[in-house]
């Protein structure tokens, strides 16, 4: 890790040496705020799906003492496509490759609860996700938890889309369900390479907004890594301040907002 910085617009920033320890960093603090975490209240985790956050969560799975107690974790995803019209929509089957909730179970919930005691894993209704039928209840229903106490942040790579929200992005945005940018359905491609064709690709999502992540977290980390992302981190670091036109930069709005990068995304390699 080298020593921290900030960017243009003074948001802390920290680079590692690579996505692993980038990862385990993260994980390490997260399983300490568990652990410090009242026995009566909720540890809420933001959590996007895809590539960005993968060395964290097997980071997770890999540190977590054996004799943990994770039932008080609630897994709190981003967002989910959508299947259907716009006038009946509903969430994608869980099965699907691109699930953003089958995601969550195959790739954070399994593997940390496989090294866990029996019962004390997270369980399955502390994995949040938010219903196209009713998305302004996600708000809610995070907030009478008593909002997220990290949320786990990443930057789409074409568009600087944070979650589903694509430029321009709006500040007082709230979950709701959006029509994907057809960047966004671009890189959407790269996450789950399944997509053979854009048309493979949902074009439908129900997603946090801007204000969802900024309003309702007590800390929010923006991940990047590998050279991919590093087009991305040059113009959030370059950021003065939130930038509609790069949601993503909304890092510099958030409580306790930070920008984590490996030296790939940094340009130090």
């Amino acid at each position: 890790m080298t020593e921290p910085m900030t960017s243009a617009a003074g948001t802390p920033v920290t680079v590692y040496t690579d996505a692993d320890a980038l990862g385990e960093a993260l994980a390490r603090e997260i399983l300490e705020g568990i652990a410090a975490t009242p026995p009566d209240a909720l540890y809420l985790l933001g959590c996007p799906g895809g590539r960005s956050l993968r060395s964290a969560y097997q980071a997770l799975a890999r540190l977590v003492p054996a004799d943990a107690d994770l039932r008080r974790l609630v897994i709190v995803m981003m967002d989910e496509y959508v299947a259907g019209t716009p006038d009946a929509q509903r969430a994608v089957d869980p099965a699907l490759h691109c699930s953003c909730q089958g995601f969550a179970q195959r790739e954070i919930v399994a593997p940390i609860n496989a090294a866990v005691s029996h019962g004390h894993g997270i369980s399955a209704d502390h994995v949040w996700g938010p219903d196209p039928t009713d998305p302004a209840a996600y708000d809610r229903r995070i907030a009478d938890a008593g909002g997220v106490e990290l949320f786990l942040a990443a930057s789409g790579a074409g568009d600087g889309h944070i979650a589903f929200v694509a430029p321009p992005a709006d500040l007082a945005g709230t979950t709701s369900v959006l029509e994907l940018a057809e960047q966004t359905r671009r890189d959407n491609m790269g996450t789950f390479p399944e997509f053979k064709t854009l048309d493979d690709v949902p074009r439908y999502g129900v997603s946090v907004g801007l204000a969802t992540i900024t309003g309702l977290s007590r800390s929010v980390a923006m991940v990047l890594t590998g050279s991919a992302k590093r087009p991305s981190a040059q113009r959030i670091l370059a950021a003065p301040g939130f930038d509609p036109a790069w949601p993503a930069s909304i890092i510099h709005r958030c409580p306790q907002g930070r920008i984590l990068l490996d030296r790939e995304a940094a340009g130090t390699v």
